[in-house]
């Protein structure tokens, strides 16, 4: 995994403030560059030079501008150095257009888990972010008391690229800190047919076998590969099963692959990741554009995700 450049994204919240000792975690374990960012939020088409506007951004900027100071200084503290900016405008615009001019690698943010009417009319800069990001996203919506750890890492699977990409991602961060990887495999629902009746039990049961042998295929890759790794098959609703083994198995990670959908396709369908995001008790990395060095060697043979691939 490439992991050279990290981008802390701070609002200055208790979920940020979770999310900046990750983002130190990360970028110590790697001695990587970290860019703390923070945004203004103004929105488009609204004149700057306005004096009502401009008195609120000098304001805000001057606020911005001391809790940066202080949180350069707490990273210094860990012995990361760091540098800052400030931005305005829309925050998962001005976060995503940073992580593009500064060709980060990893992007850290805070997320509050907003559900209900909130997320709807306000949406989450978190799910935002991860659509449109050009590196990895971890998204941290913990607010502390709990042992910063990275022992066991939660990878489901749909056989898709995505996730097979979020599965070398996860077998290179646990190859590097020594984790334990479980890939789980979701099951949804029976649906009922045309004519009201259900799939044939055989058909279902041939569908499950072979669920099995493809995950026990990349189970046995990665072990060869000297990764500690178990396997397991869950029936349900996709972002239910996630969350109820994350639970279950004491994940201190969840590394997804997301398909970044926009627009009509994401009202419709809506995203595992970004559900899961609003629920889980441990971070999410979504990976919709893995970084990993030129020369990395794969620890999943590109014969085994050829196979395995939809």
């Amino acid at each position: 995994m490439k992991l050279d450049h990290v981008l802390l994204a701070t609002d200055f919240s208790s979920p940020a403030q979770r999310a900046e000792e990750y983002a130190c975690f990360f970028a110590a374990r790697k001695h990587a560059r970290l860019t703390v960012i923070s945004v203004l939020e103004f929105a488009a088409g609204m004149d700057p030079a306005y004096p009502v506007n401009h008195q609120y951004l000098t304001e805000r900027m001057q606020e911005a501008s001391v809790l940066l100071t202080e949180a350069k200084q707490r990273i210094a503290n860990r012995g990361i150095s760091a540098s800052t900016r400030i931005e305005t405008g829309p925050p998962s615009e001005a976060i995503v257009a940073a992580a593009l001019t500064e060709a980060v690698d990893f992007i850290v943010l805070g997320t509050s888990g907003r559900s209900g009417l909130a997320h709807v009319l306000l949406g989450s800069t978190a799910e935002r972010v991860i659509s449109r990001a050009p590196c990895p996203v971890l998204a941290v919506r913990s607010t502390g008391g709990t042992e910063m750890a990275l022992k066991r890492i939660l990878v489901p699977i749909d056989f898709f690229d995505c996730s097979l990409d979020a599965a070398e991602y996860a077998a290179q961060m646990a190859n590097e800190s020594g984790s334990a990887i479980r890939l789980l495999h979701v099951m949804e629902p029976v649906s009922y047919g045309l004519d009201f009746t259900l799939g044939d039990a055989t058909d279902l049961a041939r569908v499950r076998e072979r669920r099995l042998r493809q995950l026990e295929e990349l189970a046995t890759a990665l072990v060869a590969a000297g990764i500690s790794t178990t396997s397991v098959i869950r029936g349900g609703i996709p972002r239910n099963a996630i969350l109820e083994e994350s639970r279950q198995w004491s994940s201190d990670l969840i590394v997804m692959g997301t398909h970044g959908r926009r627009g009509i396709s994401h009202l419709l369908n809506g995203s595992v990741a970004e559900a899961v995001l609003r629920q889980a008790d441990c971070p999410i990395l979504a990976i919709r554009s893995p970084k990993f060095h030129p020369d990395h060697r794969r620890l999943i043979p590109v014969s085994v995700r050829q196979s395995l691939s939809r």
